[in-house]
C-alpha cells in the first residue's frame, strides 16, 4: 500500500498555522506581540468602519431579540462579527472562527474550541443593550485559543478608541490611538467591607439567586454595568475588586478571564475549579488574589453551599 501523500492544501494550512505564532523553548504554541496588536488593529478596523457610523443611528428594524428581550442582536453586531472574521482568516489562516452571532445560528461551531490547534472567538459588541440604548458603554472582545488553552485576549472600546491587552505570561496592559502602553495590575486586596465588587445573579438558579442578593450587604459596594467588556476592564486596571458571573458563554469571558489574570488577579468557578473556555456553567469568581477569592466567596456564598455544584 502507498504511503498516504498530505494534500497541498493540508500543507499550507499547516504552514500558515505555524507562521501565525511562536513556539517557546518546549515547542509549545505562543501567540506573539506583533499577532496582538495585529487583532487590535482588526478591533479598531471593525469598530471604526462598521460600529461607532451605526451608534445612536439605528431603526427599530435593526434592532432584533434573540433568546429574549434581555438578548438583542443589531446590525452593527451582524456587520461588525462579518468584518472581525474576515480579517482574522486573511491575518491567520486555517484558524477556527468562533463568533457569537454565527454560533446563535450554528450552536455546534463551539465545540471547535478543544481541538483547533488556533481558535478565535468574538463578541462584536458586547453591552449590546448598553449599545441599543445609546449608552456608551460597550466592548468588542477576542480571545485566541490554542488547542482549548486561551493563549491571548483583547477588548477594545470603540468609544475611547483603545484596547487592553493580555497574552498568557506575559501580562496584560493598555494603549489606544491617543496614549501610549499602560500596564495593568488588579487592585490591592483590601477588607470584605471595603470590596468594590460586580455581581451578575441575573442567571443563577433558585434558591442560590435569593441567597447571594441577600448576601451583598457584606462587600463594600455593589453593582452591574450590563457589559461584561468594560467590567474585566476596570477589574484588570484596578478600579474593581471582585467579579461574579454565572453564565460563562465563551465570547463573553475568555478574553477577560485572561485579562484578569494577566494583571494579577486570581479566579475559579465556584466549586474552586478552573475556568476553561469550554465550559459554560459553574459560574466564576474574579478577585486580586486566593485569599481575597476565599475571603468573598465564603461570604456570599453562606447558606448556600448546598446549591453549589
Amino acid at each position: 500500500m502507498p504511503p498516504r501523500v498530505e494534500t497541498a492544501h493540508a500543507r499550507t494550512r499547516k504552514r500558515c498555522i505555524r507562521r501565525a505564532v511562536e513556539q517557546d523553548e518546549r515547542g509549545a504554541m505562543l501567540f506573539s506581540n506583533k499577532d496582538a496588536l495585529r487583532v487590535g488593529e482588526i478591533l479598531a478596523n471593525a469598530a471604526q468602519a462598521e460600529i461607532m457610523p451605526r451608534f445612536r443611528t439605528l431603526s427599530a428594524d435593526q434592532v432584533k431579540q434573540k433568546s429574549s428581550s434581555f438578548d438583542l442582536v443589531t446590525e452593527a453586531d451582524e456587520a461588525a462579527e462579518k468584518a472581525i472574521s474576515k480579517e482574522l482568516a486573511a491575518a491567520f489562516p486555517g484558524s477556527v472562527i468562533i463568533g457569537e452571532e454565527a454560533a446563535a445560528k450554528n450552536p455546534d461551531i463551539v465545540s471547535g474550541i478543544a481541538g483547533a490547534e488556533l481558535a478565535f472567538i468574538i463578541d462584536p459588541i458586547d453591552g449590546t443593550k448598553n449599545f441599543v440604548a445609546g449608552l456608551p458603554l460597550f466592548g468588542s472582545m477576542i480571545a485566541a485559543t490554542m488547542r482549548g488553552e486561551i493563549a491571548f485576549g483583547a477588548i477594545h472600546d470603540p468609544v475611547c478608541e483603545d484596547t487592553a491587552f493580555a497574552l498568557r505570561g506575559e501580562g496584560a496592559w493598555r494603549e489606544g490611538k491617543h496614549r501610549g502602553r499602560i500596564d495593568l495590575k488588579v487592585a490591592a486586596s483590601v477588607p470584605l467591607a471595603r470590596m468594590d465588587a460586580i455581581i451578575s445573579t441575573s442567571f443563577l438558579p433558585e434558591p442560590l439567586r435569593s441567597t447571594i442578593n441577600g448576601n451583598l450587604a457584606r462587600v463594600g459596594l455593589s453593582g452591574s454595568l450590563h457589559c461584561a467588556a468594560h467590567e474585566y476592564r476596570l477589574a484588570a486596571a484596578g478600579h474593581r475588586h471582585l467579579l461574579l458571573y454565572n453564565k460563562l458563554m465563551p465570547w463573553d469571558h475568555a478574553a477577560g478571564w485572561l485579562l484578569h489574570r494577566e494583571a494579577g488577579g486570581f479566579s475559579a468557578r465556584f466549586d474552586g475549579g478552573d475556568y476553561k473556555p469550554t465550559v459554560q456553567s459553574g459560574g466564576l469568581l474574579c478577585a486580586p488574589d486566593r485569599e481575597s477569592w476565599q475571603l468573598a466567596r465564603a461570604a456570599l456564598f453562606a447558606g448556600a453551599d448546598a446549591a453549589v455544584s
